[in-house]
């Protein structure tokens, strides 16, 4: 790819940008949020085309108009959200699509085995009759993969590829990639995470603000380094501060159980405590519960049995008000759709909580001197960076939205907070705010329930760590003793720990 330049409408993604991938590498492509590294990979499989600039396979010049004549030319994309049909078997997505699909329906066994024989040549196991709804997240990934592979992709772009994998998946995974290398293939990984570029990759290209940074062999630099390269300055966060003052009680949770959006039970008998202080782990791969627990604590979902105790206060199936009365405040997984109103400015989305309390209500009017200097106070306290308060908030970039929906939960002194994936989206600058603003608070006493896929950070930021699969508590640990191994066994109901009451 040369000198790709892409506009938006009030925005230029990518600007005069180079990348060059080599035959049989693996090449991690680093950048922060709006750095231009997706746009910069949805040119280069079809999914945009660019406003200049030209791309080259094997020194021909090619136009790529959509992802059809990219995996024409060998090229494909890995999403994090998985593109396969549940209800269909591996062999049937694999084959969907494709030239050979009849052929397929007319001779199954044949063709099952010989994909078979197609995924063991990368070292992938699988079993071609399996439905893809009966598959772990690892597995579906490995489909996707193959997917890729059986159409003839020489070119192979992976989009966060971790993200909601176990470290087992992970080492997996990895393998698996160094295999296809090896075999010739090229492997792009689009990540946020530089302990896993350090593991895994051969080259690195950062983009900054849509352009080259440089692009390094990993054998030349280390993690800081990658880091100043990605935001022009040194990230350290460290828990070196961290006050473990633990406290009484605040959350107590006796054997709760929780029904599903989909009518099954989504947690099972579930018990923990969490203390003044504390920041409690809940780590799990996606789907296991963590959503409906959160909910469950916030007044948001009712409980089918056992009982919500919060501050001594029994508010089992009580309503979301009772919650945030008794000091409970959450920082939900979908931060615009549920924790702000995203058509509404920033004055409204600070006082959602407390609008009806005086001094911001005096009488039935709002005070609105008191909501304009509580609003540029969180903004100046917090560093939100926004260009008018009364603009709609929707135009704030992710992590200014995250840090207002911390600075209103923090101006309101919960005794509890429930923060699902927070740092979820967020670039390695508002990654670092928002870690000191969960310990600042930890240290001020109020106890945390943080659910987190990642378990590296799980591990920097807790006390302790609860594991949830389908629904169960698998095991509480100590950070302090917490081996990741362990931990990722946990998540797929491999090992539960004794005493799993926590």
């Amino acid at each position: 790819m040369r000198s790709i330049t892409k506009r938006f409408p009030g925005i230029t993604a990518n600007y005069k940008v180079n990348f060059q991938v080599y035959r049989g590498e693996i090449h991690a492509l680093l950048g922060e949020n709006g750095a231009g590294k997706s746009t910069l990979m949805s040119i280069l499989s079809g999914f945009y085309r660019p406003d200049s600039g030209e791309i080259r396979i094997r020194g021909k010049k090619v136009n790529l108009r959509s992802p059809r004549e990219a995996l024409e030319h060998g090229i494909g994309m890995v999403h994090q959200h998985f593109r396969l049909v549940e209800p269909f078997s591996v062999a049937e997505n694999i084959v969907l699509g494709t030239t050979g699909r009849l052929q397929f329906y007319l001779n199954r066994k044949e063709f099952a085995d010989r994909i078979a024989r197609f995924a063991q040549s990368y070292g992938i196991t699988i079993d071609p009759w399996a439905k893809v709804w009966q598959l772990s997240v690892g597995e579906k990934q490995r489909i996707e993969i193959l997917k890729l592979l059986y159409r003839g992709a020489d070119v192979l772009i992976l989009d966060e590829p971790t993200a909601v994998l176990t470290p087992q998946n992970v080492r997996e995974l990895f393998q698996t990639l160094r295999q296809m290398a090896d075999s010739g293939r090229s492997i792009i990984l689009i990540t946020h995470k530089l302990q896993e570029v350090m593991e895994v990759a051969d080259r690195i290209t950062v983009l900054r603000k849509g352009s080259n940074v440089g692009t390094v062999f990993k054998k030349d630099v280390d993690e800081r380094e990658l880091t100043r390269m990605m935001v022009e300055r040194d990230v350290l966060f460290s828990t070196a501060n961290r006050s473990h003052d633990i406290g009484p009680t605040v959350l107590r949770l006796e054997g709760i159980s929780v029904i599903g959006d989909r009518g099954i039970p989504a947690l099972k008998y579930l018990s923990l405590e969490v203390h003044a202080g504390e920041i409690l782990g809940i780590a799990g791969i996606a789907g296991n519960g963590q959503r409906e627990l959160a909910e469950a604590i916030t007044g948001l979902r009712p409980v089918a049995g056992g009982r919500i105790i919060v501050g001594g206060q029994d508010l089992t199936n009580q309503p979301a008000s009772r919650f945030i009365e008794a000091g409970v405040g959450s920082v939900p997984e979908d931060r615009l759709g549920t924790g702000l109103v995203p058509n509404m400015n920033l004055y409204d989305n600070v006082i959602l909580k407390d609008y009806r309390k005086p001094p911001i209500r005096r009488g039935s009017f709002l005070n609105h001197r008191v909501v304009g200097e509580k609003a540029s106070r969180l903004v100046s306290e917090f560093n939100i960076q926004v260009s008018d308060l009364s603009y709609p908030i929707r135009m704030l970039s992710g992590g200014n939205l995250q840090r207002l929906l911390l600075a209103r939960e923090i101006s309101l002194q919960p005794k509890l907070l429930v923060a699902s994936y927070p740092v979820r989206g967020l670039d390695i600058g508002a990654t670092e705010a928002v870690y000191r603003l969960l310990i600042e608070l930890s240290n001020a006493g109020t106890a945390i329930l943080l659910m987190s896929e990642d378990l590296e950070e799980l591990l920097t930021l807790s006390d302790r760590i609860a594991v949830l699969f389908r629904g169960e508590l698998m095991g509480v640990v100590s950070t302090r003793e917490a081996e990741i191994e362990k931990l990722g066994l946990m998540m797929v109901g491999s090992l539960a720990m004794e005493g799993r009451r926590a």
